[in-house]
């Protein structure tokens, strides 16, 4: 008897000490494994909304760099930059050393991906297209970091905060929307992008959601011919005009005072804050609702 005892504290220490180095495995918004040995401890994030997530998930501290436009939380903006998707600075990236990078899958090049990915670093590619995903990306990189605790805490808050938009929102009758994200040439978002989830959450109909491309191009002609209630548009972007509109007084939106500017980091960017651009967006479909006359 006098032998159990430690005999089974060292099959718990074994045990301990096992689970402490247990692989840690994600699938990443594209379906793909993700596995460490073990917590990340030099993270490159290469998107600005990767960066928000990561600072949300509690892994703020494990990034040492950040894309170009990572200016969210302040203290993003004291890591080094590292290009963004014209072009990656593959040496300075591989000179950080990481051992987790968080790609954005549809804002850097597959090219380059492909070739961090050939140094043997894991590359976990972030797509979030709804607000599920926003809330399990949380989660996930939290994982990857060793910081579960507080990134399930953010998954759930944040789920708690979307569920009151949604039960608020829900029953309303429906606005027609022009998303305009450039005007030279006129650039729009289709249905698979996380702004579209925004409108959807606010009861807007995105009127080119059925596009194939993620940002196509479109003609005056086309948002003419669909009569939009509203047009909304970035609001901190130089080539956003909404003037030019202007020049058709027929269209609805432009008859009925419908065109609205709104933040667009809050939009854009599928990260934590994209619930600060429902409020912003729901706030502006809820004047439309009142300001426009039904068709």
């Amino acid at each position: 008897m006098r032998t159990a005892a430690p005999f089974g504290l060292a099959v718990l220490a074994l045990l301990s000490s096992a689970a402490a180095h247990a692989a840690i495995t994600v699938q990443d918004d594209l379906g793909q494994s993700v596995t460490l040995a073990q917590p990340a401890q030099r993270i490159v994030s290469l998107a600005p909304h990767v960066t928000e997530l990561l600072y949300a998930a509690g892994a703020g501290a494990r990034l040492v760099g950040v894309s170009n436009h990572s200016d969210y939380p302040p203290p993003a903006t004291s890591l080094p930059t590292l290009g963004g998707y014209n072009a990656l600075d593959m040496e300075r990236i591989l000179s950080l050393k990481p051992d987790l990078i968080v790609a954005w899958h549809s804002g850097n090049k597959p090219l380059q991906i492909a070739r961090l990915r050939s140094f043997g670093i894991p590359v976990y590619e972030s797509q979030p297209a709804d607000f599920g995903m926003v809330a399990s990306s949380l989660e996930k990189l939290g994982h990857l970091a060793g910081s579960d605790t507080t990134a399930q805490a953010a998954g759930s808050a944040f789920r708690i905060r979307w569920q009151q938009l949604a039960t608020h929102y829900q029953g309303r009758a429906p606005v027609s929307v022009f998303y305009q994200i450039w005007s030279q040439p006129l650039m729009t978002l289709n249905g698979q992008h996380m702004a579209s989830a925004v409108l959807r959450l606010c009861g807007g109909r995105n009127l080119f959601a059925d596009l194939p491309q993620l940002a196509p191009t479109i003609s005056v002609e086309a948002v003419l011919a669909t009569d939009p209630q509203v047009i909304l548009t970035p609001g901190d972007a130089r080539d956003q005009p909404l003037e030019r509109w202007k020049q058709f007084p027929r269209l609805r939106a432009v008859r009925d005072g419908q065109l609205y500017t709104i933040n667009a980091d809050w939009m854009n960017r599928a990260g934590p804050r994209v619930l600060e651009a429902a409020e912003e967006v729901c706030g502006k479909l809820e004047q439309a609702r009142r300001m426009t006359p039904a068709p």
